[in-house]
């Protein structure tokens, strides 16, 4: 397995965006990196507390659907919708990238990937290059922040 220490770091949006358009099967990770979830290979719903057969992760691929639009904006938008996990998980958490096999789906419908192999970290100047670019779009474009609990719904 690599060491964290010896994993290169993504330090661009553009460099990230490159090999996005060069390889398939990339997903990131929030987490506190390869060394602390690759001897087990699989995460815990925190809801439940039940281990799930894999490891959450985003999907960096492109879909087919996303068209001719630009790829900075795809990447952008699939490292700023979990921008917040450091602030509600635990600060030690970094985005990093890796290829690997999805196996199954989590409770919130996210891949759950096996047979990892880890690329890299993405620095945090390329959070705040994506996050400056989501929040130039049009149209209101939020984190998927779970944060605030969901209000009670009204009694009969």
């Amino acid at each position: 397995m690599t060491k964290t220490v010896d994993l290169p770091t993504f330090s661009s949006l553009d460099e990230l965006t490159r090999l996005i358009t060069r390889r398939r099967g990339l997903y990131v990770r929030w987490s506190r990196g390869p060394e602390s979830d690759l001897p087990k290979t699989s995460s815990t719903d925190d809801l439940t507390g039940i281990e799930l057969p894999g490891l959450s992760a985003s999907p960096l691929d492109l879909e087919d659907w996303w068209g001719e639009r630009p790829v900075r904006i795809w990447v952008a938008r699939r490292l700023y919708d979990y921008c917040y996990l450091p602030r509600v998980k635990d600060p030690r958490t970094r985005p990093w990238v890796l290829h690997g096999t999805e196996t199954a789906r989590g409770p919130d419908n996210e891949p759950l990937v096996t047979q990892i192999e880890p690329l890299g970290w993405i620095a945090d100047q390329v959070i705040v290059e994506a996050s400056r670019i989501i929040t130039e779009q049009p149209g209101r474009w939020g984190p998927l922040d779970r944060d605030e609990p969901p209000e009670k719904p009204p009694h009969p």
